[in-house]
């Protein structure tokens, strides 16, 4: 599932409903003339208490609006892409869906999502959203979510694990895998790393792979190298691969090679690992079910240059291009993304909220997001860097990743072979692109 802390002031409710009421070229749909709207609307993000959230604000949006009833669909985290997929591929009935930094460009390029650029025009809330927010929303300056929430890694561990052992939190990867392997303990099934390597897994990889590949970058084609070739093609890439490879064998559960991302949180938070790399929608999970005096947490990792790419990625509420009811969609969404509302939303499922008025608000200011307002405090040292979300492989890349990254990991196909498969990939990728 990608900068540092955003913002919020509180804005009435209410005054989010009237403003959504002059919106872009309202022909009602809903908004007052009595006429009866039905939105369908899809999560992809989803967990049990998101979707719980997420209800509670529909009511109330229901509640202001008696003219608009919004039908959600729930589908499971590991279901939900494919499910949106198979709707909008059959353009069965859906109004509203949750469009991802890394779904963007295959959803653009079939045709299934409306450009919001017109409707945020007379919005008044979208001035004091954050520029990488809407940033994350656009590709080819059309607009076409409004970004519900923003993410980005940091490291959590557990400090009395490293007391115990006299470490220090790592400030590069090397130290991480380094710390990872002296807390591993088989014998009291107590591993150093919450790996991932099933749904999601090439987020540690890719991510360590760019920052052994840092000097070299093209920062506006992020897998790729100023010269063009992939950054898997390099041998710093190997270095970055080899380090992996010796952070799972020496340092994780084996049984980590199949987790995602839940199976990764709730190994740290039952005292199996002792170190997780993490959005912080992990957070509520953590503070419920873990002694908060045990969680430290520190600034990812950096490589050997000393510094960090860091990527900000988010997901919002967009408009499907062949909705009947787009102006009715539009008011639900601009009543989910005022500053009140999304700042509720990002507290509650602890996403980094989009408003520039949330800035002082005493909820971000907790430990659990320092090291993010670390990070975004220090840009020169931690680079955000935005994820390459217009090629429309993307989509494809995390089940390649993870499928090709098990094998190697298992030992049936060597290291340098991947990243010869991984390299053809994103070459083949480049060539294609329209």
């Amino acid at each position: 599932m990608a900068a540092g802390k955003q913002k919020k002031m509180l804005f009435g409710a209410v005054a989010g409903v009237m403003l959504v009421g002059v919106m872009a070229g309202c022909n009602d749909n809903g908004g007052g003339s009595g006429k009866k709207v039905t939105l369908r609307m899809i999560e992809s993000l989803t967990s049990p208490a998101r979707t719980t959230v997420l209800n509670e604000m529909l009511s109330k949006f229901e509640a202001a609006n008696p003219n608009i009833k919004v039908e959600l669909i729930s589908p499971p985290f590991d279901q939900a892409d494919n499910k949106i997929k198979t709707i909008l591929g059959a353009k069965q009935d859906l109004d509203v869906l949750e469009v991802r930094d890394s779904t963007i460009s295959e959803f653009s390029n079939n045709g299934y999502l409306e450009p919001l650029n017109d409707y945020v025009k007379d919005w008044s809330d979208y001035a004091t959203e954050v520029d990488v927010a809407k940033s994350v929303a656009s590709l080819n300056d059309k607009l076409y979510f409004i970004t519900n929430g923003m993410y980005q890694r940091q490291m959590f561990y557990r400090k009395d694990w490293f007391q115990e052992k006299g470490i220090q939190p790592p400030t590069n990867y090397e130290e991480m895998v380094a710390a990872a392997i002296k807390l591993t303990d088989a014998s009291k099934n107590r591993y150093g790393f919450s790996f991932r390597g099933g749904a999601g897994a090439n987020g540690v990889p890719d991510t360590m792979i760019l920052n052994y590949n840092f000097d070299n970058i093209d920062h506006d084609d992020s897998m790729f190298l100023k010269d063009g070739k992939s950054m898997y093609s390099t041998p710093e890439a190997k270095k970055a691969l080899e380090l992996y490879v010796k952070l799972y064998n020496e340092g994780s559960p084996k049984d980590s090679i199949n987790w995602g991302y839940q199976e990764q949180v709730q190994a740290f938070t039952s005292g199996v690992t002792g170190i997780l790399l993490q959005d912080p929608d992990a957070i509520p999970a953590l503070m419920e079910k873990m002694d908060v005096n045990t969680i430290g947490t520190a600034p990812m990792p950096r490589g050997p240059s000393g510094k960090a790419f860091t990527a900000t990625g988010g997901a919002g509420w967009g408009i499907t291009s062949y909705s009947k009811n787009k102006d009715a969609a539009f008011k639900l969404i601009s009543f989910l993304s005022s500053p009140e509302q999304n700042t509720y939303f990002a507290q509650k499922t602890a996403l980094i909220p989009i408003h520039t008025t949330a800035s002082e608000d005493a909820f971000f200011q907790t430990d659990m997001y320092k090291s993010l307002l670390e990070m975004s405090s220090k840009p020169d040292e931690f680079v955000n860097l935005k994820a390459n979300t217009k090629y429309p492989g993307i989509g494809q890349w995390g089940q390649i990743a993870m499928e090709s990254g098990q094998s190697m990991l298992l030992g049936k196909v060597s290291l340098d072979d991947t990243l010869k498969q991984w390299d053809q990939f994103w070459a083949e990728q480049r060539a294609n692109l329209k």
